[in-house]
Formats: structure tokens, C-alpha cells, sequence
């Protein structure tokens, strides 16, 4: 639903006519919504039980992400979409062994050379998720509880492309017309560095992408349950494994306890050495090519509407590292992180086992931010670890390798699309959208920036507390926005918003209608 917002308020350079929206479509756009809700939260629910999952590189898996892209395509087809299946060829795996990388969808509807032509972008590929994991309910089953759709993808990102393709059937089946031309690409390895779209987008850069004009994105969150918000930044992310080898084989601690140099024992030293409790990065140099704060992007900060206690609660932790919004924000925005994600190779199933691992990969990464060079980072923590193993003098073996490298990425707010969009949404929620930016990565959106140079919005159609990667990522089926346009607040039922997504179709219905009287 964001990127019709996005092409709508772009229309005429972004302005909008200053009139109301008739109200003859806006009943009928109400009244489809409530009619359909069902139909929109079973297709949802097909969806959420496929498990295509693209994190883990398994077979069966990988035939899931073949059916979950067929499930969409066959989707957007029955729409009159023009569908290409693209062949993204096959991810080799360190072993040698090779897995298919599901194709990535190249869909569009219309080709008025008259119109502007928008361009969503998607994934249909979710973070694994068993419920032995943490889920109250199965992760795969979508179950609603108190108005909430409890599922993995449910946000992240299935929700939102279910959301775009549903606004288009809705103008499908009122009969209106399509103001602009609309492209997909809907791709199924966003969660695993987007396997093979960069090489698409370089390829296609003369061909699908040719003619478009804005590009919108919907993989991400407000910062608030109630303001809705824009995105302007992500971090980047280069992902590390640092392996610490003695044999291939386990040891008995029995037997061998005490006249070895573990390898546990020196990947926790390794890994402790990162990061202080503080949070700082203890590597050198890490902070050298960070951007400096200005005081445009302090007073940014400073507006957010974002309530430390209500945040805290509903991340469901007992205190954050740090006690004012500003440096929350600045932190999870602006400033890189360090997190440890696992050790594979040592013993986690329940029980005791007096095991020595004889062989541990240790898993880590680094959020960057804008002026952080990849190259630079990748050496940087090699040399890091490099002089705390050799302070160890272990006779095992250490191994440093980078597995990702994902720029960041920062729009400028100042474009036409993001003035447009502030527009919008003062004019449909009333009130002004908080500007944020996202401590996440989203590949794409620097992709999309650098190759094709075309306008790059994000519009995030999730609140704060919808979980995503956490057991218990969720949606809202229903919203009534607090300070919203007095048609969302018309008595009965027109008012709610299925997914907590037909928010964004309204404000798209209003804004078509506006732009056509």
C-alpha cells in the first residue's frame, strides 16, 4: 500500500489538490475493505504457513521459498499483471554443495508512456521460526489473539506485500482506474543479503527499470504505536565468523580437561573482547570514519514522538543502556552496534555433557552507519582479533572471515517524495509523521539509490510492537487512529483497517480522490 501512497502523492510534482475526496468512493472503498477482511486475512494466513524461511540453507526449505514465490506470482497474474520469473541462479555453499536461489518477480500493470510509473519492493522470505523457539503460538499457523495476526512474515515482510497487492485489487474490483503504472520486484532472499538482486537491478537498469520514476519500500517499522512515520536511513551490516579450531573431533573433558588449550575457552576470550557493557566497540579505530551529529539531525531527535517507558514495555527488557530519548534513538540510528548472535559447534541441547568442542565458529556483526568503509571494518576487526589471540598464546587455530558486507543507506528528506509524503500524512492521520531511520538493514534501498537514481522512499506500515524476527512477530487486524481525517472515524465498522494496513490504503483512495476532483 505504500508505494501507491508514494506515486500518489508524487503525481503533478507532488501537489495535491487542496478539495475533499468525494465521498461516493470513499464509501465504496470503506465498504469493500470490511467486506473483504476475511478474504485479505485467509490469503494471509496461506501465506504465513508457507515456510520460506532463506536463512537456513536447506533443501526443503529452499522448495518452499519455489512454492511461496509461485503463490504470489499466480497473485499477481489473476490481477492482469505482466509476470516474469527471473532465474537467479544457484547459492554455493562453503562445503561445495549448491542450493537454487528462488526467482526474483519482475511484475507490472500498465504502460501509459502519460502515467508515472511507481515501483514497490517486497520479499516474500521470513527468519526461521520453530515454536519450541519461545512462540506461544505456532509460528506458521496465523492466529489472531485480541485483534493481533501472530505469525512469522506477518510484518516482515508478507503483511505489507499482501497489503500492495490488495490496494490494487480493491482499484481492480471498484473498476477504478489506475492512475499510474505499477511495477513489483518481489524477491525471495532479502534475510539472506538479497542473494542476486544487485545483478538484476545492474542488469536491468536499461530495461524494467527504465521507465520508473519513484520507488517505494515497506520493510519496516514506526517507531510508535499511534504516529505514523517515514524512514530515512538504515544501517548497514558486515557479518563475521571467527572460528577457533584444535580438531575436528570433540574431546572428553575427562580425559582431556586441563592439558589443552580449548577452543571455547578462546572464542569466549575473543568474543568477550568486542564489546564493553556499555555497549562501546572496543576495536580501534571502529568510531574514526562515523558521520558527526548536526544540529538539523539533533532537533530531528528531539521531535520524535517516542515514549521511553511505553518502549521499554513493550520491548519486554528491564532497562536500556541509556536514559533519554535522544541517545536512545542516536544509537540505534546513527552510531554502530556490535551484537554476538551464537557459537556453532558447542554443545546447547538440554541436558549435561562434559564435551571440549574441538572445534567453534563463533558469530558476530557490526551495524554500520554512513562514512563506515566495509574494507576498512573487515580489517580492522581481523587485526583486533589477530593481537587478542596472539596475547592467548594457543597452540589452536583461529580463522577471521567477513560473510556480508551491506552498505548503509540515507535518503535525503528534502526530496520531493518525502515533502509530498508529510503532506499526505498530516492531511489523512493529522499529524506530522515522525521522521526516523532504522537501525535494520535493508539492502535494497542503497541498491536501488546507486543504480537506478531514481527518488527512494520508505514508508513502514508496521507499529513498534509487531516483533519482527522475534517470537512474537505480529500484525494489527485492527486500527482507529488517534487524530485521524473524521472519515476513519465514521460510526460502525468502515473505521477499521485490516492488518493495521488499510490506513495507508485509505490515505491512498483519499489522495487518488483528491487528485481527480
Amino acid at each position: 500500500a505504500s508505494s501507491l501512497l508514494a506515486f500518489l502523492l508524487l503525481l503533478d510534482g507532488g501537489m495535491f489538490s487542496p478539495s475533499s475526496p468525494p465521498t461516493g468512493l470513499l464509501e465504496k472503498v470503506f465498504q469493500y475493505i470490511d467486506l473483504h477482511q476475511d478474504e485479505f486475512v485467509q490469503t494471509l494466513k496461506e501465506w504465513v504457513a508457507v515456510e520460506s524461511d532463506s536463512v537456513q540453507p536447506v533443501l526443503h526449505l529452499r522448495r518452499e521459498l519455489l512454492r511461496m514465490t509461485g503463490l504470489a506470482a499466480d497473485r499477481l497474474r489473476n490481477l492482469g499483471a505482466h509476470v516474469d520469473l527471473v532465474d537467479a541462479g544457484f547459492q554455493q555453499l562453503p562445503d561445495g554443495q549448491s542450493l537454487p536461489i528462488p526467482p526474483i518477480i519482475l511484475a507490472e500493470l500498465g504502460n501509459d508512456p502519460k502515467k508515472p510509473t511507481v515501483c514497490f519492493y517486497g520479499h516474500l522470505d521470513v527468519q526461521p521460526a520453530r515454536q519450541e523457539d519461545g512462540w506461544v503460538t505456532d509460528p506458521h499457523t496465523l492466529t489472531e489473539v485480541d485483534g493481533k495476526l501472530y505469525g512469522r512474515g506477518t510484518t516482515d515482510n508478507k503483511g505489507p506485500v499482501l497489503a500492495w497487492i490488495n490496494a490494487v485489487s480493491t482499484f481492480r474490483a471498484l473498476d477504478e482506474d489506475l492512475p499510474v503504472n505499477v511495477k513489483f520486484v518481489i524477491e525471495g532472499m532479502e534475510e539472506a543479503g538479497s542473494l542476486a538482486l544487485e545483478e538484476l537491478v545492474q542488469k536491468e537498469k536499461a530495461g524494467f527499470f527504465s521507465s520508473v520514476d519513484y520507488i517505494v519500500i515497506s520493510d519496516n517499522l514506526w517507531i510508535s504505536r499511534r504516529t505514523p512515520a517515514l524512514t530515512c536511513g538504515t544501517r548497514g551490516n558486515s557479518y563475521f565468523m571467527v572460528e577457533v579450531k584444535c580438531r575436528d573431533q570433540d574431546f572428553h573433558s575427562g580425559t582431556f580437561g586441563g592439558i589443552l588449550n580449548e577452543p571455547m575457552a578462546d572464542l569466549v576470550a575473543l568474543l568477550g573482547s568486542l564489546v564493553d557493557s556499555s555497549g562501546r566497540i572496543l576495536i580501534p579505530g571502529i568510531y574514526d570514519h562515523v558521520a558527526p551529529v548536526t544540529e538539523e539531525e539533533k532537533r530531528t531527535y528531539e521531535a520524535i514522538d517516542l515514549d521511553l517507558e511505553e518502549y521499554r514495555n513493550s520491548s519486554q527488557v528491564k532497562k536500556f543502556l541509556f536514559h533519554t530519548k535522544e541517545e536512545l534513538l542516536m544509537h540505534l540510528w546513527r552510531y554502530p552496534s556490535l551484537s554476538i548472535h551464537g557459537i556453532e559447534g558447542a554443545f546447547h541441547e538440554p541436558g549435561a555433557k562434559t564435551v571440549i568442542p574441538g572445534r567453534v565458529i563463533g558469530k558476530f556483526s557490526i551495524r554500520l552507519v554512513p562514512h563506515m568503509n566495509i574494507s576498512v571494518v573487515e580489517k580492522q576487526v581481523k587485526q583486533h582479533l589477530d593481537y587478542i589471540f596472539s596475547k592467548r598464546n594457543s597452540s589452536n587455530q583461529m580463522t577471521v572471515s567477513m560473510t556480508l558486507g551491506l552498505h548503509p543507506w540515507v535518503a535525503n528528506i528534502r526530496d520531493n517524495q518525502y515533502l509530498a509524503a508529510k503532506r499526505a500524512i498530516k492531511t489523512v492521520f493529522g499529524t506530522e509523521p515522525d521522521m526516523i531511520r532504522d537501525g535494520s538493514t535493508i539492502p535494497i534501498a542503497k541498491i536501488f539509490q546507486d543504480t537506478i537514481q531514481k527518488s527512494v522512499m520508505m514508508l513502514p506500515l508496521g507499529a513498534v510492537d509487531d516483533g519482527e524476527h522475534s517470537q512474537k512477530e505480529k500484525i494489527n487486524r485492527l486500527v482507529s487512529p488517534v487524530g485521524a481525517h473524521p472519515s476513519l472515524h465514521k460510526p460502525g465498522s468502515s473505521h477499521r483497517c485490516i492488518f493495521g494496513l488499510s490506513l495507508a490504503w485509505t490515505s491512498i483512495f483519499m489522495l487518488f480522490a483528491s487528485h481527480r476532483s
